[in-house]
């Protein structure tokens, strides 16, 4: 009987012993994270993955875990995580929590977006729903993935209907007949491929051609307003010295004739004759020069460019 009752006093003192060891562990855990800050999270969305002591970092450096997790009672919409944080850290204004996520399924909390210059987040700067400051949530590019997953599936789902319909038999043989036209049509474009190629170069060819002409015909249209800008002056200049003297001509004869007068009836039979003869030339002269005037009005002085010079009347 004694002996059995060593043994039960043995494994009490064993289980105080044990009890004060890991009491002792966890002073000596709470010593090592030093004063700590209390925060809560109210997050609308699901925290799937999160847990009592799950990781909370700062720009990705640990700095607290959760320590609580719970629906909150005013909003069961909201579930409202608290987290302690280092006092030492840098809770400001600005700093927001989002919830990453991982594909092992492990989820931690985030913090991030703090700024130099700003106020810490307290309940003087911040509202105190639960007695702690609250840290405003923001949405994780995981957790949107997620939280949009039931209206992605259903523009999946849409998506793979219309090709399934846009791909049924008969639009695949439209599509089967489409690329065998394409092969057919690309085979005869290389066969033809020698036959262009020589197409292109006597095209060129021509081109070289017509450039040359298009040359020639240029110098050949300069020569021609040089001639006519200078032999068109002298021709010109000709026609104003022959009409000059034929009106001198007829000044002088019709001087003549007045002179005469007086005597016309007894030289009718030798002077007449010689008269009517140079009247007749006159006419003809100027019949000649009227006919050169039109011409050069209505042609222009290149039509009287390399024809026989007209021969100076004189009187």
């Amino acid at each position: 009987m004694e002996t059995r009752a060593n043994h039960v006093w043995v494994g009490v003192v064993s289980l105080v012993l044990l009890a004060a060891l890991a009491a002792f562990v966890v002073w000596l855990a709470r010593l090592g994270e030093g004063d700590q800050k209390e925060y809560d999270v109210f997050f609308q969305q699901s925290v799937s993955g999160l847990a009592n002591g799950s990781q909370v970092s700062f720009a990705g450096v640990p700095v607290g875990q959760v320590s609580q997790i719970r629906l909150w009672e005013r909003d069961p919409e909201f579930v409202r995580v608290r987290i302690k944080v280092r006092e030492e850290v840098p809770i400001l204004i600005g700093t927001t929590a989002t919830i990453q996520s991982s594909f092992t399924g492990v989820s931690t909390i985030l913090l991030d977006g703090a700024r130099r210059g700003r106020p810490p987040i307290t309940c003087e700067t911040t509202a105190c729903t639960e007695g702690v400051p609250i840290i405003p949530p923001k949405a994780g590019g995981f957790g949107e993935i997620l939280a949009n997953a039931p209206l992605l599936l259903e523009r999946l789902a849409t998506l793979t209907e219309r090709l399934t319909m846009l791909l049924d038999d008969r639009n695949q043989e439209q599509l089967s007949g489409i690329l065998a036209n394409t092969n057919r049509a690309t085979a005869e474009l290389a066969n033809a491929a020698p036959q262009v190629e020589r197409t292109m170069a006597e095209l060129q060819v021509t081109l070289r051609e017509a450039s040359e002409t298009l040359d020639q015909f240029e110098k050949v249209t300069a020569s021609t307003d040089r001639i006519l800008n200078q032999e068109g002056a002298q021709i010109a200049q000709q026609l104003r010295a022959t009409l000059t003297s034929a009106s001198g001509a007829a000044e002088a004869l019709e001087q003549t004739l007045e002179e005469a007068r007086p005597a016309t009836k007894q030289l009718t039979e030798s002077t007449l004759p010689a008269a009517e003869a140079t009247l007749r030339d006159l006419r003809a002269t100027s019949k000649a020069l009227r006919q050169v005037t039109e011409q050069i009005e209505s042609e222009g002085v290149g039509s009287l460019v390399g024809g026989p010079k007209l021969p100076d009347y004189e009187p």
